[in-house]
């Protein structure tokens, strides 16, 4: 592999993943998150756009780690996920003034454009199949320093919803001293916090969401309609009626995301966006779940569906 050749498949891991957030932030309506015609009161559209425009150095650096693993000038260890995930959050931070954007797609998407570099560096195609099994590999092999980088990019994002853990608690000063000392790296951290996030449970379960149900319905809906706005709001829909959002269950509880789910599903089985009817109600429910504090949106779920676009757009999709 030459320099050149490296690089450019770096810079198009970069150009896939901030499509995918872009395709994301722009799907409309998409109940409860905002999109091209809904903001919330303090981060708008612009906002998410502004911070997708940040994350192309580190998409590409995320990339370039995992061509230079498969090169052999690091060990899988050596990556820095961590590191650039919380130097990711940082800039965000400085490229707009809407607060926390992005924290749930950045810590999906950073070991996906990982991944993506080492799968392209082996591989002349891209199978699905063999980014996914790099993507376990560069999850399993996370350490200790990751962990605490990681609780940095959190504290640094002050995302909402954040309660607190049983162990190793993120807002607990003496956590990151405990990580270092007793070896945990970040993917048994995630196996700490996968029974009520579900970003955790992403990593910890080899992405299952992601790749078991959400990208094989993504391509289907986008065959069925041939929009991949339709197809984008739909997966959005599906995720959501089958997984409560995580977000809105630490900040609202079980009970009303549970209702959440509902509703999504009540829009799929009479057609979503293809159907008047379907159309109304999204657009209803929407509105319902745009309460001031920002209690009731899945942004979970919003960080699910662009890992899956991710997914989509690296195996060849374009708009």
């Amino acid at each position: 592999m030459t320099h050149e050749t490296a690089s450019n498949i770096a810079t198009y891991v970069s150009k896939c993943l901030q499509l995918a957030m872009l395709l994301e932030v722009s799907a409309y309506p998409k109940p409860g998150n905002v999109h091209r015609t809904a903001d919330f009161q303090k981060t708008g559209y612009e906002h998410f756009l502004a911070s997708a425009v940040s994350l192309a150095p580190y998409f590409k650096h995320a990339a370039e780690q995992g061509i230079r693993v498969f090169k052999k000038k690091i060990t899988i260890s050596q990556v820095g996920i961590g590191k650039t995930i919380r130097n990711a959050v940082e800039d965000v931070l400085v490229w707009q003034h809407g607060g926390n954007t992005l924290l749930g797609s950045i810590i999906l998407l950073i070991p996906i454009a990982t991944a993506a570099g080492l799968t392209l560096a082996k591989n002349a195609s891209f199978p699905v199949s063999k980014l996914r099994t790099s993507l376990r590999y560069v999850c399993d092999s996370t350490t200790a320093k990751d962990a605490v980088d990681v609780y940095d990019a959190i504290t640094l994002a002050k995302p909402g919803g954040l309660g607190n853990a049983p162990r190793l608690d993120v807002t607990d000063v003496k956590s990151r001293k405990k990580i270092l000392e007793e070896g945990v790296n970040l993917f048994k951290v995630f196996e700490i916090s996968s029974s009520w996030d579900s970003i955790s449970a992403e990593w910890v379960s080899n992405f299952h969401i992601t790749f078991d149900f959400g990208y094989p319905f993504f391509k289907q809906q986008l065959k069925e309609t041939k929009n991949v706005n339709i197809a984008t709001v739909h997966t959005y829909l599906k995720i959501l009626s089958e997984v409560p959002d995580t977000l809105i269950i630490r900040k609202a509880g079980a009970e009303k995301a549970e209702w959440v789910s509902g509703q999504a599903k009540r829009i799929l089985e009479i057609g979503g966006l293809t159907t008047e009817k379907g159309r109304k109600s999204v657009s209803d429910l929407d509105k319902k779940l745009h309460d001031k504090a920002h209690k009731l949106n899945p942004g979970t779920t919003a960080d699910i569906m662009s890992a899956i676009l991710a997914i989509a757009v690296l195996n060849g999709y374009r708009p």
